[in-house]
């Protein structure tokens, strides 16, 4: 399968834009692109490629909103009139397995899902610093709250620790999201 997704960066942010008006949601999207850029890079894979995944991977939960049975699944066919590469749909399918009845199986599934997931984790770690800077945070805290249940109870801890399928410790996994999350924290707002 042709490794050309078939859409460029800025392609996908019009998109994005033209579907999602929540700055947050869209924000989220940009920290999911990034820390798919920095696992793309760990894994010797097509970073562009693996960051269109998290850019668009919640292009249309305005459309579905909280019906797990059509997310993902709405956004395949958006970027399937587009023209945009089978893999790149498929995968964003899967980040949505559960709600789809499909599985996840390479890493590139996987990576998606744990990432996508984990900037929930992020944002709210950085968010009760008395700055409110992703640059305050360390791994440390991160993991200590990934036990905590009460703390950001709507990001589940079983898809952050699909990490682990790929052969990345949470430890070091966490360690390169908050990497990623810090170089682009300005777009971000933290």
């Amino acid at each position: 399968m042709s490794n050309d997704p078939g859409i460029t960066r800025d392609e996908a942010m019009s998109l994005l834009k033209e579907h999602l008006k929540n700055e947050k949601l869209i924000s989220h999207c940009v920290a999911s692109e990034a820390i798919m850029r920095a696992l793309a890079t760990k894994f010797n894979e097509d970073p562009d490629m693996w960051g269109l995944a998290g850019l668009l991977h919640d292009l249309d939960y305005e459309i579905t909103g909280e019906d797990a049975s059509l997310h993902g699944a709405e956004t395949a066919k958006i970027l399937d009139e587009k023209g945009v590469s089978p893999l790149l749909s498929d995968v964003i399918k899967k980040h949505n397995a559960e709600g789809l009845g499909l599985d996840r199986s390479t890493v590139f599934e996987h990576a998606l899902t744990c990432a996508e997931t984990i900037t929930g984790l992020i944002v709210a770690t950085a968010l009760v610093y008395p700055d409110k800077k992703i640059a305050s945070v360390k791994t440390k805290s991160v993991t200590k709250r990934m036990k905590t249940p009460h703390f950001a109870r709507a990001v589940s801890r079983e898809r952050i620790m699909e990490c682990e399928k790929i052969g990345v410790p949470l430890n070091e996994f966490v360690a390169i999201s908050l990497e990623a999350m810090s170089g682009i924290a300005d777009k971000l707002g933290l």
